[in-house]
């Protein structure tokens, strides 16, 4: 129920900044003669609202917070005229800098067929303790900890926490792991069509909540952690960054590496890091 929770909130738009759908479905051209493939054609998910700009575009409204579409301008006073308007945007833009740091969970039994029976190994329980130390020694003021409602993210999230005391954690099924879209080049093992309709459809409505400009009654820079997965942080960076969301199975993420993100009020994004584990020692560094 929550999948198909999630599923209705991407595809209405209601998930938190209700950012246009960017990525598409690839599809395979057929050969040629001459035994080469046709162009590959790249046509919007059944479920996407908009098309995405060109190659190089960036769009000011990704998060569809920009200040001039929240204002109502059917409603301008005729009387107060442009200052009116000027007025209410004002009102509406963003003043504080979001931190985003993305976590991969840490090494955890693969082998097991349950998701309550892939429990973290004791490589993994390490790993969590380095990278809650890690973060516990930038020094920040982390508002909370959002996190996958899986095993081995909660095992995680409860490893870390205790080198953060006081932070908020929040479950959500939002961020539980899954096939974002297909890729491109594409892998002859992933999944099939359906798959990625309904993961998708999730893992984009988790964008959609979480990722975007600050609101703009927040006057203070936030620091926040999300605890989650791999392919769910690597399509949430192309989505971000505004690349091609089907190649986020060419980015690689260690177990317990971190993710920075940040956001800025005017709706820039900047990755100041992608997948660190610069902080453990070799012999720690995993990527299963």
């Amino acid at each position: 129920m929550a999948f198909r929770h999630a599923l209705q909130l991407a595809a209405c738009g209601l998930a938190g900044g209700s950012a246009a759908v960017l990525f598409s479905a690839v599809a395979v051209g057929k050969p040629r003669a001459g035994g080469d493939a046709e162009p590959r054609v790249v046509e919007p998910s059944a479920w996407a609202g908009v098309a995405r700009p060109g190659p190089g575009v960036w769009d000011p409204n990704w998060d569809r917070r920009e200040p001039l579409s929240l204002v109502n301008l059917r409603k301008r006073n005729l009387d107060s005229g442009d200052d009116d308007v000027a007025s209410r945007v004002d009102h509406c833009k963003a003043k504080a800098t979001r931190h985003i740091f993305l976590i991969r969970h840490s090494q955890y039994h693969v082998d097991a067929s349950r998701d309550k029976d892939r429990t973290l190994t004791p490589l993994g329980r390490e790993q969590a303790e380095l990278t809650g130390l890690r973060l516990a020694s930038l020094g920040l003021k982390f508002n909370k900890i959002v996190h996958s409602s899986m095993t081995r993210a909660v095992e995680t999230t409860n490893i870390i926490s205790k080198h953060l005391p006081g932070v908020s954690m929040v479950s959500t099924d939002l961020l539980r792991e899954g096939a974002p879209i297909e890729p491109d080049p594409p892998v002859s093992h992933w999944k099939p069509e359906a798959v990625y309709y309904e993961d998708g459809a999730r893992i984009e409505a988790a964008f959609r909540n979480y990722i975007h400009r600050a609101d703009a009654k927040q006057q203070e820079d936030s620091y926040e952690i999300f605890i989650c997965h791999a392919n769910v942080i690597r399509y949430i960076v192309c989505r971000a960054l505004q690349f091609p969301p089907e190649g986020w199975l060419r980015l690689s993420l260690n177990n317990g590496s971190i993710t920075h993100l940040v956001v800025r009020p005017d709706g820039r994004v900047a990755l100041r890091a992608l997948g660190d584990t610069g902080f453990m020692p070799p012999d720690k560094i995993s990527r299963s």
